[in-house]
């Protein structure tokens, strides 16, 4: 071979080898990064090549796919009474992208995940379609309808959560205003102008914002309970009976400020069943002093304070600060201040107490499936702490049962020999307590046996209420009770 052949040869053997090293790197260096990669579309296409699989609640689908035919993707979601049960989902959509389940779990519902392989490689073998696995939930359909109806009774905005305290179970999880996943599921210019119109600066209800898990808010006298559980942990008080030695008026420490009750209530020397049962701002305030902020941040910190939770959905961190003179605890010891937390927070105090002292991890899905239902991983009920001995927990227990018969929450009554323990709480809001406040109840129910199968949160905002109107006991409680009453239901 000449020269010049030889010259030729080489160079086109080289780029042979550029092109193999290049395919190379494309295909396996850089696959995952081009496989999701934004832009491209490819991947989106096959996404919604085929139906989606279900997010179920009770055996029943809640979501569902139908073809679309106004563009490349096949397959469009579809969601059932969507407005109820986008806090649980969140949205799937062709322009949108996804959130919450929907997005968390795409793998499983497009059927790509890595542990439905077999599955698949079972399909393509014998000619069936690609089909998506399902997403089990732990949500109860009753008391999910009964915590959105409650709230969207009200007209105004708030959220429910609804827990089963023995294992940590989501069995409600609503939110108001709410807003309807189908409306933009889509990749039309009618999706996008549903998409717009949702949006805060075009919707100031802010209808996408799920209150449960995402809003925190001061959570007012239901505080009291963690204030009470610390109270009990560190010894100040052994039982729910003898007095508190608290004076009326009291002083905060450090200030000439008087800290005030909410009207002629018994509270002078209280003891902590009385306090709980009228609201007493002066003997959880002053107990929150006299504890330090070193001792409450402890106790609320065993409650979950402080550390954002997953659901897998993730819920904001509730707030109790560190670093606080005695009075800033005092008056976080009440619920205000810095105090804020979420509705899920809030319902995990009353599902500790609840459950004697023990807190389980609150969780939403019960199992991932393959098409053909096999499961592909399951949850387990999982301890997150202890913020109560089960002696300490019974005394709680035994107050908080005392707000419903004879104090605050009596609104939360359930006959039929069930016990409802609960707390009110009606929490400050806006520059110097200008703006309605926010309505709370926490509570739990428990049967003749003694189980408990479900404790809850519940929480209101009604800008346009009469403020005089507004309490925990008159907005939030019978909500609340309407969610127990319907879990005790689906239980016989």
């Amino acid at each position: 071979m000449n020269k010049p052949l030889r010259r030729i040869a080489i160079f086109c053997g080289l780029l042979v080898l550029a092109l193999l090293i290049r395919d190379n790197y494309l295909q396996y260096v850089r696959a995952d990064q081009l496989s999701s990669d934004k832009d491209n579309r490819r991947v989106a296409i096959e996404r919604y090549a085929n139906p989606r699989g279900d997010i179920i609640v009770d055996g029943n689908p809640i979501t569902g796919s139908v073809e679309s035919k106004s563009n490349d993707f096949k397959y469009k979601r579809t969601y059932k009474n969507g407005p109820m049960w986008a806090p649980v989902t969140g949205y799937s959509s062709q322009a949108f992208d996804g959130s919450q389940l929907e997005k968390l779990n795409d793998g499983i519902l497009t059927g790509n995940d890595d542990r439905l392989f077999f599955r698949n490689t079972l399909d393509m073998i014998t000619g069936k379609p690609k089909q998506g696995g399902n997403v089990v939930t732990t949500l109860n359909a009753a008391a999910q309808k009964a915590a959105f109806d409650g709230l969207r009774s009200r007209g105004g905005k708030g959220a429910v959560v609804a827990l089963e305290p023995s294992t940590g179970k989501i069995l409600a999880l609503a939110s108001y205003p709410s807003y309807n996943p189908s409306s933009f599921a889509g990749n039309t210019n009618d999706d996008a102008k549903a998409w717009n119109k949702l949006q805060k600066k075009n919707n100031p209800s802010d209808p996408m914002l799920n209150r449960a898990l995402r809003e925190t808010y001061p959570p007012g006298s239901t505080f009291k309970v963690v204030t009470a559980a610390a109270a009990l942990e560190n010894g100040k008080y052994s039982s729910a009976d003898e007095p508190t030695q608290s004076p009326l008026p009291w002083v905060m420490p450090g200030t000439h400020t008087e800290l005030k009750n909410e009207g002629s209530i018994p509270c002078k020397n209280a003891t902590m069943r009385v306090a709980l049962q009228y609201s007493c701002n002066t003997v959880f305030g002053k107990i929150g002093a006299d504890l330090g902020n070193d001792k409450m941040l402890a106790e609320a910190k065993k409650f979950g304070f402080d550390s954002e939770q997953f659901t897998p959905v993730r819920s904001n961190a509730s707030v109790f600060s560190d670093h606080m003179n005695d009075s800033q605890t005092a008056l976080s010891s009440i619920g205000q201040y810095n105090t804020a937390a979420t509705p899920l927070q809030m319902a995990m105090v009353a599902s500790a107490v609840a459950n004697d002292g023990r807190l389980m991890k609150p969780y939403m899905i019960d199992e991932l499936q393959s098409s053909n239902v096999d499961p592909v991983s399951t949850t387990d009920p999982q301890e997150m702490s202890r913020p109560l001995s089960p002696k300490n927990a019974q005394v709680l227990q035994q107050m908080m049962e005392t707000v419903v018969k004879d104090g605050t929450g009596k609104n939360a009554q359930i006959g039929g020999g069930v016990t409802v323990g609960g707390k009110t709480g009606t929490a400050q809001h806006g520059v110097a307590n200008s703006a309605n406040p926010y309505a709370w109840f926490i509570s739990y129910a428990k049967l003749s046996d003694g189980s408990s199968p479900v404790a809850v949160a519940v929480v209101v905002e009604d800008e346009n209420a009469n403020r005089d109107d507004i309490s925990g006991g008159g907005l939030a409680a019978p909500i609340a009770k309407n969610v127990m009453e319907a879990v005790i239901n689906s239980k016989k």
